[in-house]
């Protein structure tokens, strides 16, 4: 069993394959047509038609990289993403040596028998 994606994909192949070949077979016998127009206007539309569909083709591609670069914010400058990298560098180093920093002595832990006092209310 294939999946949707893979069953659509085989259609689109198979479309994209009938296509070519009545392409061919119309660009190099025209004749096969002959009972829906004249072989001239045939051969005409078989060159038109596809020049057509890739020219626009290839402007709707140019519009939708320009309406694309026309509305995207632009890009922080680098000035200011090697200065973020640059602190993001130091923070690190900061905490290690706040890390290595010595401990101040504490006192001495209570002994069990002051733990257990109770304190005296002032």
């Amino acid at each position: 069993m294939v999946s949707k994606d893979q069953a659509i994909g085989g259609v689109i192949c198979l479309v994209c394959v009938v296509v070519a070949v009545f392409y061919v077979v119309t660009l190099f016998y025209p004749q096969w047509l002959s009972s829906i127009a004249a072989s001239s206007d045939v051969k005409f539309w078989v060159i038109a038609v596809p020049v057509l569909v890739a020219f626009v083709a290839v402007m709707a591609i140019g519009a939708w990289i320009g309406w694309t670069m026309a509305t995207t914010p632009p890009p922080k400058p680098i000035e200011e993403i090697t200065t973020e990298m640059e602190e993001k560098k130091e923070e690190p180093k900061a905490e290690e040596t706040k890390m290595e920093e010595p401990k101040k002595e504490e006192a001495p832990a209570a002994t069990m028998t002051e733990e257990k006092k109770p304190k005296k209310k002032s």
